[in-house]
């Protein structure tokens, strides 16, 4: 299906943050992925390195982005991009929530700090 309503995209939830996938290989897209990300306030980041290039643009709220060791605020209307293989959190610590349209290609994989991979069910 071309239109994706808001009411079947699927929600995750991992480390804090809500991930409501739009557009996935499950959804029959080939190159790309995309979902809206919920951060509530008080959510510090869990760094990790991606493996594919990712966009967020903040729809609302106000966000610290740290992107390979340099923390930068992201406001409402404002894109924050992560270089592929680049080490990445994202914190709310604004007072309010904060929410996120995030893009990136098919096989994006996330490596911890502990040296585990996860590979995100909102990409799959």
């Amino acid at each position: 299906m071309s239109v994706v309503r808001e009411a079947d995209a699927v929600a995750h939830r991992l480390h804090g943050a809500t991930f409501h996938s739009f557009v996935a290989p499950s959804r029959g897209s080939r190159e790309l992925c995309a979902w809206r990300l919920e951060v509530a306030d008080g959510t510090v980041g869990v760094p990790h390195r991606v493996s594919r290039e990712e966009v967020l643009l903040l729809l609302t709220g106000e966000v610290t982005a740290t992107i390979d060791g340099e923390a930068s605020t992201v406001r409402a209307g404002e894109a924050a991009f992560v270089p592929a293989g680049a080490s990445f959190a994202l914190d709310n610590t604004s007072g309010g929530p904060a929410t996120a349209w995030v893009t990136t290609s098919v096989g994006l994989r996330a490596t911890l700090a502990d040296g585990s991979e996860i590979s995100p069910p909102w990409v799959s």
